[in-house]
């Protein structure tokens, strides 16, 4: 485990440097030996709770995230938390899609609590294309492999095990810890549990901030060197339109210039011109600023103008990668068509589904109206999908936030710096920034995301990597919850 090594690595350098002092070393040593301890404790027991989640099927298909919620509450029990500080909650509709949270009471009534912040629920995936069984785990080559292996059951599993470990070694934490297990994140448009409880339990889950997925460390996998950790602040807000043509058809031997498919092509073709003026927040400014450090050549040099002088050149240049352009405005992309009742007939309805994330800070109203002025006919109809989300802006990268993390990421990351990103896709963050609770991504987990696979076949973590991104959590959470 690597965070031990580098953990008692540099409290050994520091025994060296007070070995002048009477009883440093013997001081020091026992420092080391208490800190690797403390970094190792329990890990046979987190392997069993992390295999436990792991193969409770949670998919929207055949899952239960209730079941998944049930077996971590067990959990907390045995260790010690009351029931009334815990509470398993379902939508009475949706009695498969449960979702948990549990309180460890601070010392300090005046603070507000902390939010640990996991969804449980899994993206579908079949056994019979699967190298192995996706809902058995198996260690293989210093990886897990498992559905939800890193997509989020790494930290659900992380932060119940925090919250068993608190609770068993005695810990009183100044401010409160609330773990806040959900399900949902994968399939909003049928349930999200956040959201629910937002709208029906908004007291349960009040909090002064959360830690959630969203980003994690950058792994080199030809070097196996940690490049940056990452903190999230602020997501894009995901919204669908249907852009939609109809007329009166007719034969397809009569053809008519007013074709409903011509039409919405026409449309789509502006759509797909329609550029959004370039942004920047705190995330995105210092994402550019701290990997322009990193990054030679004229990339880094871009990567520095656009953040300091946002130079048109710079900009336009790193447009031409997509993880670039998706942090830098908001974006719209045609993703479905539908159209026609008959091969031979004339289009009656035409429709297509244009994808948007919206930069933090505008609403899908705003969107939506500059989408119908760059198509610029008004028999094209351009709704929205589903029921916009609140849009807010991104959380403040504050002193408060960052320094706990870039501390722990010098102690425990051989000095990987520390990079602000954005979201340019969706986590459960968006419904709880909107109503007061900043969340911040942040694992410690590093990975490289071409391997990891979340989403895909053969979804896996390094399992050092899990290990030192529990270290770095629960001490994270530590100092976060010590802090005034």
């Amino acid at each position: 485990m690597r965070s031990i090594h580098l953990l008692a690595a540099s409290l050994a350098a520091l025994a060296t440097a007070c070995a002048t002092e009477p009883g440093a070393t013997a001081q020091s040593s026992k420092a080391v030996t208490a800190a690797a301890k403390q970094a190792s404790a329990g890990e046979p027991e987190f392997r069993a709770l992390y295999k436990e989640l792991i193969e409770i099927n949670t998919t929207l298909s055949a899952g239960s995230c209730t079941k998944a919620a049930e077996a971590m509450k067990m959990r907390l029990s045995a260790a010690g938390y009351p029931e009334g500080d815990m509470h398993l909650i379902t939508d009475p509709k949706r009695p498969q899609d449960g979702n948990l949270i549990a309180l460890l009471p601070g010392t300090n009534t005046a603070l507000k609590p902390m939010l640990l912040l996991a969804h449980i629920d899994v993206v579908e995936a079949n056994r019979a294309d699967w190298v192995r069984d996706p809902f058995k785990l198996t260690e293989e080559s210093g990886f897990f492999y498992a559905r939800g292996a890193m997509d989020d059951k790494a930290m659900a599993a992380i932060f119940t095990d925090s919250m068993v470990r608190y609770k068993t070694e005695g810990y009183k934490p100044k401010r409160g810890i609330k773990l806040m297990l959900t399900c949902g994140e994968e399939s909003p448009n049928t349930f999200n549990g956040v959201k629910y409880l937002v709208e029906n339990h908004r007291q349960l889950i009040d909090a002064e901030f959360a830690l959630n997925e969203g980003a994690g460390g950058r792994l080199d996998p030809d070097t196996g060197k940690y490049v940056f950790n990452g903190v999230q602040a602020g997501e894009k807000l995901y919204q669908d339109y249907t852009l939609e043509v109809t007329n009166s058809g007719g034969h397809s031997s009569r053809p008519v210039p007013d074709n409903a498919i011509y039409r919405l092509g026409t449309a789509l073709e502006k759509v797909s011109k329609l550029n959004f003026p370039i942004e920047f927040n705190d995330a995105t400014k210092g994402f550019f600023l701290k990997m322009s450090e990193m990054t030679p050549g004229q990339e880094g040099a871009d990567m520095k103008a656009a953040a300091t002088t946002q130079d048109a050149a710079a900009i336009t240049r790193l447009r031409a990668n997509p993880s670039y352009n998706g942090i830098l405005h908001t974006t719209c992309v045609a993703t479905q068509l539908t159209a026609g009742h008959a091969p031979n007939a004339l289009p009656q309805r035409a429709t297509a589904n244009v994808n948007c994330r919206i930069f933090p800070g505008h609403s899908q109203d705003e969107i939506r109206r500059q989408i119908e002025a760059a198509i610029g006919d008004k028999d094209v109809k351009v709704t929205l999908q589903a029921d916009p989300e609140t849009p807010s802006p991104a959380p403040p990268l504050t002193p408060f936030i960052m320094d706990p993390i870039e501390k722990l990421t010098k102690e425990l990351f051989s000095g990987a710096p520390v990079v602000p990103t954005m979201a340019a896709g969706a986590t459960d963050g968006r419904f709880l920034t909107p109503i007061g609770i900043p969340t911040y991504g942040v694992s410690g987990i590093f990975a490289d995301p071409a391997t990891t696979n979340a989403h895909g076949l053969n979804e896996r973590v390094g399992v050092k990597q899990l290990m030192e991104g529990r270290a770095f959590l629960h001490r994270l959470t530590k100092m976060y919850a010590d802090a005034k």
